[in-house]
């Protein structure tokens, strides 16, 4: 049921001095876009009339259409709350759609919005989490970033040690603001490393929270004199930041649908369906999930990051921990996206994947607290951006799901990031066999 109707918004407008909309979308990478109206266009604004050269976006070029057209979701209306208060600025999320008012099939939100649709025809609605991890670090001396940090804090300090407790509380502050819930926020383990968690709402407010969260934690950073990064792994020798997604499935009801108590560990069939599906394609879903060269030097043995298709009940390490532990109910906790992905793809990907774990009634393979899994033997994730793309390429259920559009796109632009990557020569080489060879 929707919030704001377009009077809501208006009065909203007229009683909060409002003079300045923000028209955010997300372009195929994950990265957030404006562009900015006077509160003279909001007529304009709320009819999605609002067009933009999409030349100028990577990946939304197309045939037969110059310009596209951004639809404000009414219910994304929220106001900055680092910005003025007099004259304020506010905000929308919008979809992408073409001239002719249908849908761009290179917006990812509309990708999600489909598979949402999918759940919801087979009486499903999808809630998810997230545990999201980043870096603060110093700048440089002409204000550029590092990837240095003074700070020595490790996991749950406490300031002075941790020296991004202010900055924490001022970002968890805006997101309440922006109404965004943060169940909770902690130094993590590697200096200048942090953790907000996001509490569960419904999957596409989560991947437009998951985009705010980004946009508020750099902001507040800058503020506060130092640079937020979600890089997966900014620096060598400690952890990577991962994005840990939650997922649960909820009948028309709102029950949780993965809690059964007749079973041993609390979960239903259709939970271990759900996560059956997802571990089926998570392989060839590290492009999605993982979509940068530097994704892959994250996930290595020795720093706590997934490597290996597997689950457990016990041990939150494997890629996959299935809990019934807490008042959430039974849930599924997937570990091995970054801060690099698209939350609407990572979402629409995992969903789309749970939902035929369930109608074919797939079986996931042995509980690694069951069995000790044999390395040589277990089927591992990518090790690089080429095998992600290799085996996205052979994956035919995720280029439907995702669509043709992202799926070729996303196939050329990380073809040709692995290319460029393979020219440069790097300092570990040279300092490996220069001298030497």
């Amino acid at each position: 049921m929707a919030k704001y109707s377009r009077q809501d918004i208006l009065n909203l407008i007229e009683e909060e001095d409002i003079e300045f909309i923000r028209l955010q979308f997300t372009d195929i990478a994950g990265n957030l876009k404006n562009m900015a109206a006077t509160i003279d266009q909001i007529d304009k604004i709320l009819d999605g009339k609002c067009k933009f050269d999409c030349a100028a976006i990577d990946g939304f070029r197309g045939k037969g259409y110059e310009e596209l057209f951004l639809v404000p979701d009414l219910d994304t209306f929220v106001i900055f709350p680092w910005r003025p208060q007099n004259g304020k600025v506010a905000r929308f999320i919008c979809d992408v759609v073409k001239p002719d008012g249908t849908p761009f099939l290179g917006d990812s939100r509309y990708i999600l919005k489909k598979a949402i649709a999918q759940a919801k025809e087979m009486g499903y609605d999808l809630d998810v989490a997230i545990k999201t991890e980043f870096f603060l670090f110093d700048l440089g001396e002409n204000g550029e970033p590092t990837n240095h940090t003074s700070e020595k804090g490790g996991y749950f300090d406490i300031g002075p040690t941790d020296g991004g407790e202010n900055t924490r509380r001022d970002m968890v502050l805006y997101l309440q603001d922006m109404g965004i819930q943060v169940e909770s926020s902690y130094h993590s383990d590697e200096a200048g490393q942090h953790v907000l968690d996001l509490a569960h709402v419904n999957a596409l407010t989560m991947a437009d929270h998951i985009l705010t969260t980004r946009l508020v934690v750099r902001t507040v950073a800058k503020r506060h004199g130092v640079h937020a990064t979600f890089m997966p792994k900014p620096r060598e020798n400690v952890k990577g930041s991962g994005a840990h997604y939650t997922f649960s499935l909820c009948d028309q009801e709102g029950k949780n649908i993965f809690m059964d108590q007749k079973d041993p560990r609390g979960i239903s069939k259709e939970g271990y369906y759900f996560m059956a599906g997802i571990l089926k394609h998570i392989a060839s879903m590290s492009l999605v999930n993982n979509p940068i060269v530097n994704s892959y030097k994250r996930l290595i043995p020795g720093y706590l990051a997934p490597i290996s298709v597997g689950w457990s009940f016990t041990n939150s390490s494997p890629l996959i921990r299935l809990t019934s532990i807490g008042g959430d109910g039974a849930r599924i906790v997937l570990r091995s996206p970054d801060g690099a992905a698209n939350p609407y793809l990572v979402i629409a990907a995992c969903l789309c994947a749970g939902l035929e774990g369930i109608r074919q009634k797939m079986e996931p393979p042995v509980c690694m607290d069951e069995k000790e899994m044999d390395g040589d033997n277990h089927e591992k994730l990518p090790r690089t951006l080429y095998e992600a793309v290799s085996l996205f390429k052979k994956d035919t259920f995720l280029h439907e799901a995702l669509g043709e559009h992202i799926s070729k796109h996303l196939i050329s632009v990380k073809d040709r990031e692995w290319d460029e990557y393979c020219s440069q020569v790097t300092n570990w080489e040279l300092g490996r066999y220069l001298e030497t060879v």
